[in-house]
Order: C-alpha cells, then structure tokens, then sequence
C-alpha cells in the first residue's frame, strides 16, 4: 500500500536496528536455544558499523536502557520508582529476574550488559542511538499503565542523558505502537518513532494475541509483494506528531531451509527500493542486531547486496541513506510540527 505518493525533495533509505540482547527476548526464549545469537551481537555490532561506514549509511540502534549501564550496582541504582505490573508476571524483567539472573558485569554477562558496543556506535560516524525504552517495555500488555510507562521512560531519557546521548527517537518494542503514549514521548523530547507497515497484518498487536495466520502471511510477505511497496511520502510522515516513519520491511535473517528462496527475499527489498527511489520515497527496512548472531557470513552476504543496491540507487536517483532523526529534522524544517 503507498500513501499518497507526491515527490518528497529527496528519495531516502532508513536503516533502524532494534539493539536489546536478552533484554528483548528473556520471556520468550531461553539462553540455551538463543544464547549464541545473543552472543553473536559481540562481534555483529562492529561489522555493522564497518559495512555502514564502507557504504556510508546512517542508522538509528534503538537501545534498551538497561544496555547503558557498566554494572549491576549501577543498573539497581538507577531503578524506575514506578515498574510495570503486567497481568503476566513473566514480561517484567524485574524482581526475580533481575536479581537472579543479571550477572555483575559486561565480562561476566555478555548476555545482558553491552555499553562497550554501545559506546563503539556513539563514537561512529552516522548513527544514531534511539531508545527502545529502558526496560524493554511492553505498552498494549494488559496491567501496564500510562503511569509505568512515563517512568520507564524517564529512566530511559535520563541514563542516555548521564552518558552525554540526547534521546530523540522511540521504538516500540515488539512494535507495540501505543498513540495513547504519544504525549508522554513528546513531553521527553521524542520527535519522531516507528511504525507498523500499512497492512492489517503488521497492526500492532499484544504478543500473545498473534496469530498463527498472520505470521504465516508476514512470512509470504517477505518473498512475494502481498501488500505493496510501503514506501512513503514526507507529507505522510510528517502528517501527525510525533512523526510517524513507518517500517517498509524487517530483514529476515537468514535460514538455511528457505536459502533456496534468497534470491525473491532479495528481490521483494531491492525492488521496493527501486521504486522508493524513482519516486523519491521513504524505504525503511530495520531488524535486530541477534538476527545476526549466527550464519553471519550469510546474513552479511546478503546485507551486503543490499548495500550495493543502495549505492547503484544514491548514484542514478540521488537516493539517500539517513537516520531517523535525520529525517525528522528534515520534516521539521520542510513542515513544522
């Protein structure tokens, strides 16, 4: 689906990595099935930036809170005096977890501690660090309220702060866009988040209220051009406030039973692209740094082609890789708030 398809001044390329190590997988997975692509981060984050430099992309690494913090004292230190009390007591990272399960440090947890990558992106040319809230918060869980969402937050605002990163862009975890939040987000700073694609299928949803048919569609969706290009106009973005840079397609990572389909995987990216480009449109692919963790010669193979499409398409359609800050103040300037 394209949204009123007018010329923007220039056609962009958003890259946006939802940054989290367990952080965003805790409740869902164990370290005995996930553990090596969480791992793997350790050396993805450097490649990252090294194809991002080689290529000259900006990016915004959306980053748990937690990932901010040098030890455990320092993390239990820093607190939220409000925490969520979600119906599922499973999806807090607090109390027990916390205490039982954190090691002391990023040598002794690599799992759950990353301010050295951290620091390595703030330090790279391009990149932008978003958060993707402190806790790795869920705002359509039952039992969350705007309340524990605000201190989350704040939390979130004020560690980035201490390390000297100013906070501009919000990701929703697991892409639980809430617009009931919004007022809060612009209250902190928040210029800009991400949104679903246009499709019924991408509509944010409770983790647990997916269903089976849904991600079997998403799934076609990623190799067969089910529901369109999603690309967008500025005058789209730019239509509400926060500015609503919606996703154009998550990069699957790797898998070697469906190697077979790369080739329209590709395809469905690169042609989307393409189109974005021609009509100097918004194409915003994003995923998560532990995509990456294993087969990450294979899945940087294939960044790799993508990367390549981006510089055929900045050199024949002036087409423009940008963060997503940077294109919120590129909406700012053209239409305000």
């Amino acid at each position: 689906m394209n949204n009123n398809i007018i010329s923007n001044t220039k056609g962009s390329f958003v890259v946006s990595l939802d940054f989290e190590l367990m952080w965003g997988v805790r409740d869902d997975v164990t370290k005995a099935a996930y553990g090596k692509n969480i791992l793997g981060v350790h050396s993805v984050i450097p490649r990252l930036l090294s194809y991002f430099n080689k290529y000259d992309i900006s990016a915004t690494f959306a980053t748990v809170g937690f990932l901010f913090f040098k030890d455990k004292d320092e993390l239990l230190n820093h607190l939220p005096e409000q925490m969520p009390a979600y119906d599922n007591p499973n999806l807090s990272p607090y109390g027990n977890y916390l205490e039982m399960m954190v090691g002391c440090n990023h040598e002794d947890d690599p799992y759950h501690f990353g301010w050295p990558l951290l620091k390595m992106i703030n330090e790279s040319k391009g990149q932008e660090i978003a958060t993707h809230t402190f806790s790795h918060y869920y705002c359509l869980e039952e039992g969350q309220t705007l309340n524990d969402f605000k201190g989350d937050l704040h939390s979130a605002i004020n560690i980035a702060k201490s390390r000297g990163i100013k906070i501009e862009t919000i990701i929703f975890p697991r892409n639980q866009v809430n617009e009931q939040y919004f007022d809060c987000c612009i209250e902190a700073g928040i210029n800009c988040f991400r949104n679903n694609e246009l499709s019924w299928i991408y509509k944010a949803r409770r983790y647990k209220g997916e269903s089976l048919s849904r991600r079997f569609i998403r799934l076609a969706d990623a190799y067969l051009k089910l529901t369109g290009n999603h690309c967008y106009t500025d005058s789209y973005m730019a239509s509400s406030f926060p500015y609503n840079i919606p996703s154009s397609r998550f990069l699957r990572p790797f898998s070697s039973k469906l190697k077979w389909l790369d080739w329209l995987r590709l395809k469905r990216i690169t042609s989307s692209m393409t189109y974005a480009a021609k009509n100097n449109l918004t194409y915003h692919l994003w995923w998560h740094p532990h995509n990456f963790g294993i087969n990450q010669d294979e899945n940087f193979a294939f960044l790799d082609k993508i990367l390549n499409h981006y510089q055929s398409l900045h050199k024949k359609y002036g087409f423009i890789s940008c963060n997503m800050s940077e294109l919120s103040q590129r909406l700012k300037d053209s239409y305000g708030k």
